[in-house]
This record gives structure tokens, C-alpha cells and sequence, in this order.
């Protein structure tokens, strides 16, 4: 079995060599213990997209295998890595060390054996002060609302971007976005078209680096794209 990690970047090098440390290690410990009789190959690979800073230089020198995509775009950036992955389960983070990396090998053991498709991260339900903004809390909730009324689906977090999947149910899913809203998009597709799919709370932590979102304008984009989703043809 065989895990493969991807990370879209986009001048992380704040943070992006902590992160595949932190998943190498966790790795590492999983397979001590968990693991012992079939242990866990992974791959971490980290999908580009034109950084100015030394992200790739980090990465590579951390052992992840670097892939450059100079498509602007979050969706952009999981198609060309789903597209890249090796193997048959996917996991995804950001590179800003506000996901719970050390996780992953837990969160891989919970899917296999639950026989899960589909494990989303919701970070809302335990956010601890300071962590986000007003503007951005509030954004989450009216998009996660949102998702939950057009799509019949009780998801808490519909914007997280903290995934663990089998690579098979890409084949059932229409994904499009190459931007913000392929987070939403995603979720919904798994949640409608496969039969065991969860959503876990996690521990949401402060972001290193720039911030790159735009809390009105990423977020009026992903509720147009709600609507425009449930009246596509």
C-alpha cells in the first residue's frame, strides 16, 4: 500500500521543509508500530506553481519530489499532482504548517480500516482563538451552509483543504475548478457519489508565511461556484 502526500506550494519556504519533515517522521514512527506487518510506502510531492522564494530548493533537499506547474490555480495544482500520484491512496495539506501533518498516517490507518473512501478535516468544530479571522470564520460558515442546503450533504468544514482518499474514487468524481472552489467541489462530489465517506475535527493551527487568500473575494467566487455546480449540466 502506498500513500502518496500532495502539497500545492506557492512561496512557502517559511514552512515547507517542516511539514515534509513532519510527515517523514510521521511516517517513520507509523511504521514502527502501526505498520509493523504491512508497512506504508509514501511519496511526498510537491506541486509548484511558479514560487519566487527557495520553496523547490527546500523540498527537493528534504526528499520530495517537486513537480512545476506554471498553471496559477489550487485546483490546478491537485489535478497535476492526482495526475503525478503513484499511489493508491491520496493525502493533501497546504504548505503553511496549518494542518495537522503528523496525522496523516493515522488518518491512512482510520481509512483502511473503516474501509472508508473519503475522510475530509474539519477544523472549525475545535478552532481555537486567533487562529482566524472574523471575516474568514464567517465566510467558512456561509459557504459550509451554503454546500449543505444546495447539496443535501452534512458537511461541517466545506473549505478545508485536508483530505485522505483512495486515488480509485477519482474516476467517479467531476472535479473542474482550477481554482479556490475545487476544495468545495471535491467534497461535495465524494460525499454524493460514494458510499463511505467521514469528516474528522482537527487541530487548525496558525499559518507561516504570506497569506494568500482573499476572504471576500476567494469567498464570493466559491459560492458562485456552488450555484453554478448544482445547475450544471
Amino acid at each position: 500500500m502506498k500513500v502518496s502526500v500532495i502539497i500545492p506550494t506557492m512561496n512557502e519556504e517559511a514552512s515547507i521543509g517542516g511539514v515534509i519533515q513532519t510527515i517523514k517522521d510521521a511516517f517513520a514512527a507509523a511504521n514502527v508500530s502501526i505498520f509493523t506487518k504491512n508497512p506504508l510506502d509514501y511519496e511526498i510531492l510537491i506541486v509548484d506553481t511558479n514560487s519566487k522564494d527557495r520553496t523547490r530548493d527546500i523540498a527537493r533537499e528534504r526528499g520530495a519530489v517537486v513537480i512545476d506547474e506554471p498553471r496559477r490555480g489550487y485546483g490546478r495544482a491537485y489535478k497535476t499532482g492526482f495526475e503525478k500520484a503513484s499511489g493508491d491512496i491520496i493525502a493533501t495539506l497546504d504548505g503553511d504548517s496549518t494542518y495537522p501533518a503528523e496525522k496523516i498516517p493515522e488518518f491512512v490507518n482510520l481509512l483502511l480500516k473503516e474501509d472508508l473512501d473519503f475522510i475530509t478535516c474539519d477544523r472549525l468544530s475545535t478552532l481555537k482563538p486567533g487562529v482566524m479571522s472574523f471575516k474568514h470564520r464567517l465566510g467558512n460558515k456561509i459557504l459550509t451552509l451554503t454546500c449543505n442546503l444546495l447539496f443535501g450533504v452534512k458537511i461541517k468544514d466545506s473549505q478545508s483543504g485536508m483530505w485522505i482518499f483512495r486515488k480509485e474514487i477519482l474516476k467517479k468524481l467531476r472535479v473542474e475548478s482550477d481554482g479556490m472552489p475545487f476544495s468545495e467541489e471535491i467534497k461535495v462530489e465524494a460525499f454524493r457519489k460514494c458510499a463511505r465517506c467521514v469528516e474528522i475535527p482537527i487541530e487548525y493551527r496558525v499559518r507561516k508565511g504570506e497569506v494568500k487568500l482573499s476572504s471576500w473575494k476567494d469567498g464570493t467566487k466559491n459560492l458562485k461556484y456552488l450555484f453554478t455546480m448544482k445547475f450544471r449540466k
